[in-house]
């Protein structure tokens, strides 16, 4: 960006004596130094003083600049705004973004009447037009980044024609998004063409005035609704609860004659920010790291599967940490049965009832922790309160749920009412809003007395009976078990337990019989005060776990093999055999196990801080703990544990179902790997098995072995690949995708390191805070396992060998596996589900455990 010199003349000193030229030389430098000083500071075009394509406008706090630019790879010419304050040329607003510059000399001028036009040899553009008549005009470009046209007389605020009311990609501090209904204006953000071709794209996003206002991200082909922000709740976007999370940044929402808009503030100056559509599709907010001058995404959207516009159909609830991620709301039944089998829930739910708003037997069930339905077919009253909004509702029949339209401050004001179905729904964990959907009375689990009362006793005495009933039984059951226990023998927690031949699950174990300590169901049930709720931990494919402490202070974690388990006793066989044989601290230990009448438990050592998937995804609040120097240590134990399997313990063991829920932490944050009911042991020869029922968790699952059933240790480093980018971005990874970058964690991945971007996958509850070189070998090691084609992948050993050297050259990874196909399976899940189909003549089944 090169600026033209003001020229000074020295016609005055020309007839001046020797003996005053050194003055007339000091003049010529003062006048020379303060014409240069006024160019390089220039921040306004005249009609007189156009600016030439080799000038740029800087603002007067030197935070913005304008002037000619091309794009990456594109020979075209545009006329752009763009941070003058870092070293990385961001453009924020561009004005001929359908009519590039292809010669010189070009001109950026200003006509007497207030005019900007675009001059070059072959074509003459007009940018902007004016209502206002200006006698005296001057286009100036503001401190905000916004460029005025307005009287030279004028302040920057009485602008006649402004470069905000006409955005393009990209939203700053005091701009808005929105609509201004005075002058039919409409803020929308349109995302670039590609990378190196800023004219409009396939994506954008405006604010839908309609009902209570919300902003949707579009497709331009259809006018396809991709995602939207919910509406307004008088703090933040319903659809975007961790905005008030946001320090030093303050938000704008304006409802009212003259406009819908939504802006944003940054208090601290220091502090740059922008919000962009991308010419993927996705909305993201980004703040600029002057420390590693990089712009780094903190916010985007869609971020996962529920942030579909209406994922689960109509009356259907998305949870993406929930498998199958789609429910329905209570009252409801999905629609198809056979879709829903098949986790394709966009079809939704349908009541299982008829309401009966004529006789006023219908009540409201109250849904917590939700993004609010579309509110394009609302109507809103800001003056009632929730009360006379429900009684609103319940007088309409046409209301099928109701909600507060503002919960500032805590309060719950203001009336929110829908007449149509109910879509586009979603959960939060500890955050979203209270939705009253409308039931019929059946639905409610009580049915209204004559009097329009529910008559609550002869259901209180039917509930206290049954509990009277289950105390009962549960404490004969007790007895009769203590009794059975002193017949067999007092139990210890010093036998042992040894397996025949017969017994085993591995024909390759032919040494002597395992002996593992033997606890008895009596000692377990005082260590674990009955199974107490209290003292559960959670719950997976294999049956509950629950916390324990034996006599001699020791705590323990008990895993016991539910009746209801998806997972059977030669899974429970398989773990005890293999742990019991393994030795390693990247490893969970095994204490013991419990093998009594029917029931079948295994005593773990109690890990303080549960598993690393509590850590990524349940809480931010947890994310933040997790420095990034934890991460990496997880990541170099978890691969240090994974070798010992492959390579160095006596059996060579794939694990088959490695993911985060299966690493354990102990008080240290040491990674434990766990769960190997899944596992398998190898020959000595063997190097891979096909196999017709695969088992395990998409998501995590490489591509041959889904697909065609052969595992073999790169099975095991693939889903260490997902895990290392799981890590780093604090995101799951959510199945196996075609055609569709960004909903897929290892697509999103590939495609910021082909744009040299990787640290902008960096959680961001990390605040900035990590080693920029760790993160981007990290990023690339996972790539490199992740690879599609199992040759491809390192081995474990190299991986750790990676892990551990610092200026080593990595090799080039290629395309990921699941980048381009998809499978139609919906994967990671909490709760214990177990989901099969048939693909290519094989049983695939995912069990979840713990």
């Amino acid at each position: 960006m090169m600026n033209t010199l003001i020229p000074c003349s020295s016609s005055s000193c020309s007839n001046s004596s020797s003996s005053s030229t050194p003055l007339c030389l000091v003049l010529l430098l003062l006048l020379l130094s303060i014409s240069c000083t006024t160019a390089r500071s220039r921040d306004t075009i005249t009609v007189d003083s156009p600016l030439a394509e080799n000038e740029t406008l800087v603002s007067a706090g030197g935070y913005f600049a304008l002037g000619f630019f091309n794009p990456p790879n594109n020979p075209d010419r545009y006329i752009g705004i763009w941070y003058n304050t870092i070293p990385t040329q961001t453009v924020v607003w561009v004005a001929n973004r359908l009519d590039p510059v292809d010669a010189s000399p070009s001109f950026l001028s200003l006509s007497p009447d207030g005019i900007l036009t675009l001059s070059s040899p072959n074509s003459s553009t007009p940018l902007s037009t004016t209502a206002t008549t200006l006698t005296n005009p001057v286009a100036q470009l503001l401190d905000t980044g916004n460029f005025v046209v307005r009287e030279a007389t004028d302040g920057g605020d009485a602008a006649a024609w402004q470069s905000f009311d006409y955005p393009t990609d990209t939203l700053i501090a005091g701009m808005k998004l929105g609509v201004d209904r005075r002058r039919g204006l409409n803020w929308t953000l349109t995302a670039w063409r590609s990378g190196s071709d800023p004219a409009p794209g396939e994506y954008y996003a405006a604010m839908d005035t309609a009902g209570d206002p919300e902003v949707f991200l579009y497709s331009v082909a259809g006018r396809a609704r991709i995602w939207r922000t919910g509406p307004w709740d008088g703090v933040q976007f319903s659809g975007v609860p961790d905005t008030v999370t946001y320090q030093d940044f303050a938000f704008t929402f304006t409802n009212d004659a003259d406009e819908v808009s939504y802006s944003f503030n940054v208090l601290n100056r220091s502090i740059i920010s922008r919000l962009v559509v991308n010419q993927t599709g996705v909305v993201q907010r980004s703040i600029w790291l002057a420390s590693g001058r990089v712009w780094n995404i903190f916010w985007y959207a869609p971020r996962d599967p529920c942030d579909d516009v209406s994922a689960c159909g109509p009356y259907g609830l998305c949870d993406p940490n929930d498998s199958p991620m789609c429910s329905c709301v209570q009252g409801f039944e999905p629609r198809s049965p056979q879709d829903w089998a098949l986790r394709d829930g966009s079809g939704g739910c349908v009541r299982r009832t008829r309401l009966d708003c004529a006789n006023r037997t219908d009540g409201f069930a109250k849904v917590s922790h939700v993004k609010l339905p579309d509110t394009t077919n609302c109507t809103v009253d800001p003056t009632v309160g929730l009360d006379r909004c429900a009684a609103r509702c319940s007088a309409n029949c046409s209301c099928t749920a109701y909600a507060a339209a503002n919960v500032s401050g805590g309060a719950r004001s203001g009336c929110v009412m829908w007449h149509s179905e109910l879509t586009d729904m979603r959960v939060y964990v500890g955050t979203g809003q209270d939705l009253y959907v409308r039931l019929a009375a059946a639905d409610l689990g009580s049915a209204p007395s004559q009097s329009g009362k529910s008559d609550h006793a002869p259901i209180a005495l039917i509930v206290g009976l049954t509990v009277v009933a289950f105390l009962l039984a549960c404490a004969g059951c007790y007895i009769w078990r203590r009794r059975k226990l002193r017949k067999s023998g007092p139990g210890t927690s010093a036998s042992t337990i040894s397996f025949s031949h017969e017994q085993r699950k591995e024909e390759s174990i032919q040494d002597s019989d395992i002996e593992l300590p033997l606890f008895d169901l009596g000692t377990i049930a005082v260590a674990t005060e009955g199974f107490s709720n209290t003292n559960k931990l959670g719950e997976g494919g294999f049956g509950p776990v629950y916390r324990g402490k034996l006599g001699d202070g020791q705590e323990i974690a008990v895993k016991t093999l539910a009746k209801t388990s998806v997972q059977g006793l030669d899974e429970f066989k398989n773990e005890v055999m293999l742990i019991a044989k393994l030795q390693h601290r990247n490893l969970v230990r095994l204490l013991g196990c419990c093998i009594q009448g029917e029931e079948r438990m295994l005593i773990y050592e109690y890990m303080e801080n549960k598993s690393l998937d509590m850590f990524l995804f349940a809480d931010k609040a947890y994310s933040a703990s997790l420095n990034w120097q934890t991460r990496y240590r997880i990541i170099e134990g978890i691969a240090r544990g994974l070798v010992y399997l492959h390579q160095d313990s006596r059996f060579r063991v794939i694990h088959r179902d490695l993911k985060a829920s299966n690493i354990l932490l102990d008080k240290e944050m040491s990674p434990k790997i766990s769960d190997f009911g899944m596992a398998r042991i190898f020959g000595g020869d063997e190097t891979e098995v096909n196999t017709r029922k695969v088992v395990g968790t998409y998501g995590y699952m490489s591509p041959e072995y889904a697909m065609d059933g052969i595992f073999s240790v790169k099975s095991d480093v693939f889903s260490f690949g997902v895990l290392v980018l799981e890590i780093i971005s604090g995101r799951r990874n959510r199945g196996a995708y075609v055609d569709s970058s960004h909903l897929n964690l290892l697509a999103h991945a590939w495609s910021l390191w082909n744009e040299g971007k990787s640290l902008e996958l960096v959680d961001d509850s990390m605040d900035y805070s990590f080693l920029a070189n760790e993160v981007l070998k990290c990023a690339h090691i996972g790539l490199l396992c992740v690879q599609e084609h199992p040759e491809d992948r390192p081995l474990m050993s190299a991986v750790v060998l990676m892990l551990g050297s610092d200026g080593a050259s990595l090799p080039t990874p290629k395309q990921p596996g699941f980048a381009r196909r998809r499978i139609q399976l919906d994967t990671e899940s909490s709760s214990s589900k177990q989901d099969s189909i048939t693909l290519n003549d094989m049983t695939i089944t995912m069990i979840e455990g713990r």
